[in-house]
């Protein structure tokens, strides 16, 4: 099923990377787009484009649309549903692209709106950042996670896997507290090792214009936004630590490596990774 069968309009809340690609894609699928973000030279930007028409009268104007989405850092999603909530109508589809569930899935609940609310994350980014760094296809065969409440109505989870494959993307459901559990590592814990690795470069004087590329793809997501993922670390701390203290083992067991005699020691560090490399191709 199309997006124009199920979505004639769609409120998107916060045009940034995720949200302004979105509405990039709908708006090519004749869907009318209305548009908020905090940063105005965005909402600018996107009204000059043609592709959004700006939530002038605030957030009450979602009351109008088809699909409310949530496009804002993951600590700010909270309060942009209890602004929403009060003009959610019972056939309204509501999501978010956040990077972590839980809260925001609990959150919908408590507000009332559990039933419309299906949490989206579609692992489809980049470092980069702003409507600026939109772009049509983003969401292109992406894997999309979708969380639901315990109470969400079974049609409007439908609805939400429609829309996502309309778009391109692969939906799949999973629980809110395991997506979170299984992010930590699979997102959030690549981010923060980039990270510490780029501090531990240029603390030994070195930039990334004398890395090579796999230096490069390495260090890729140090340029993310400092705010975002501050955000989205803080959100899913508990589970990012444990993460972390699994890494901060393996470069241990490298450590020790170094110093053994025996090179398949070494050896078998970098052949443990390889076959888990090769096992995911």
């Amino acid at each position: 099923m199309s997006v124009l069968e199920e979505c004639r309009c769609a409120a998107i809340i916060g045009l940034g990377l995720v949200g302004g690609s979105l509405a990039r894609d709908l708006s090519a699928a004749g869907v009318r787009v209305l548009g908020y973000d905090t940063n105005r030279d965005d909402v600018a930007a996107a009204v000059r484009s043609g592709i959004v028409a700006a939530l002038d009268d605030g957030l009450a104007g979602v009351a109008v649309a088809d699909v409310i989405v949530v496009a804002v850092p993951v600590e700010c999603a909270t309060d942009v549903l209890k602004q929403v909530a009060p003009f959610v109508s019972p056939g309204t589809l509501v999501t978010d692209v956040g990077s972590t569930k839980a809260r925001v899935v609990g959150a919908a609940f408590v507000l009332g709106i559990g039933a419309q609310f299906v949490g989206s994350h579609p692992m489809a980014g980049d470092h980069r950042s702003g409507w600026g760094a939109s772009r049509v296809g983003l969401f292109e065969k992406a894997r999309v996670y979708l969380c639901a409440s315990d109470n969400a109505r079974d049609d409007l989870i439908e609805r939400a896997a429609n829309f996502w494959r309309s778009l391109g993307g692969e939906p799949t459901r999973i629980g809110a507290g395991e997506h979170d559990q299984k992010l930590a590592r699979a997102s959030h814990l690549p981010h923060v090792l980039s990270a510490a690795l780029g501090i531990a470069l240029a603390r030994g004087g070195v930039s990334r214009s004398d890395l090579g590329p796999g230096g490069r793809d390495v260090t890729r997501l140090a340029g993310s936004s400092p705010d975002l993922w501050t955000g989205i670390a803080r959100e899913n701390a508990a589970a990012l630590e444990r993460a972390l203290v699994d890494a901060e083992n393996e470069i241990a067991e490298f450590r020790r490596a170094l110093s053994d005699p025996d090179r398949n020691a070494l050896r078998s560090r970098f052949a443990i990774a390889r076959d888990w490399f090769d096992a995911g191709l």
